[in-house]
């Protein structure tokens, strides 16, 4: 993808990853729309980056997608990067007597509002190009977090299939595979030693100006490439008896 002259949706992108975007592909002389579930942060990134344009949108209702689309494609019909990044991830056991009410969340979120929003902005005639954010968790899963790890799973493989099915519109479809960063994913705290957003982002770009599919960092990276048995292995450390 050209990194530099765009009009870019981010889902998510006022906070983790999704704000390091942001950033990022404001530097790279683009413009930038962002969407969440919470106004008051919103409003803090508006107040950090005034260009930035916010609205706000609840991406777990399927009618509040409809009229995030609505709205683009009235206000901003010459949108042409989706960047797929909102995500939830529960610290939950199966045992757990909210876990079914969680993992259905997740799914929506996850999976239903990333789906959904493809298939609705590939009708942009404008659109050349979805970044959809997966996880290294897509290919080893943590049982702390067993329906975010599945709903990265279910991502990556309907990345690999946006990619072959949308070449033919010339949609380039790229997969954003990062590994656990000090975000506030899952809760305050519990990924304060992993490493930060900006070593990602700054690894992401590089890679992007490189023309590369798919863009990994550090775990993803090793996790992308590992055999049967490496993984076997990753998992055992991961998810100690």
């Amino acid at each position: 993808m050209k990194l530099g002259g765009n009009k870019i949706l981010i889902t998510g992108g006022a906070s983790g990853i999704g704000l390091g975007f942001t950033e990022q592909f404001l530097k790279e002389g683009n413009q930038v729309i962002i969407c969440g579930r919470r106004k008051n942060v919103l409003d803090e990134v508006k107040k950090q980056f005034s260009e930035v344009v916010t609205i706000v949108c609840d991406l777990e209702q399927e009618e509040e997608r409809m009229k995030l689309f609505e709205w683009i494609k009235k206000e901003h019909a010459d949108l042409n990067v989706l960047v797929n990044n909102a995500g939830i991830q529960q610290w939950t056991n199966i045992s757990n007597g909210e876990f079914y009410k969680k993992a259905k969340q997740e799914i929506a979120i996850n999976i239903v509002a990333p789906i959904h929003l493809t298939s609705l902005f590939i009708q942009l005639p404008s659109l050349t190009t979805i970044l959809n954010v997966t996880s290294g968790l897509a290919f080893v899963p943590l049982t702390k977090v067993p329906v975010y790890s599945a709903t990265k799973a279910f991502f990556h493989s309907f990345t690999l299939s946006a990619q072959h099915l949308l070449r033919s519109r010339n949609i380039e479809v790229i997969e954003i595979i990062p590994p656990a960063l000090n975000t506030d994913l899952g809760g305050k705290g519990l990924h304060d030693m992993h490493p930060p957003v900006s070593e990602f982002i700054k690894a992401v770009f590089e890679q992007l100006k490189d023309g590369k599919s798919y863009a990994t960092f550090g775990f993803s990276d090793m996790m992308t490439k590992a055999g049967p048995d490496q993984l076997k292995q990753a998992f055992d450390r991961m998810n100690p008896a």
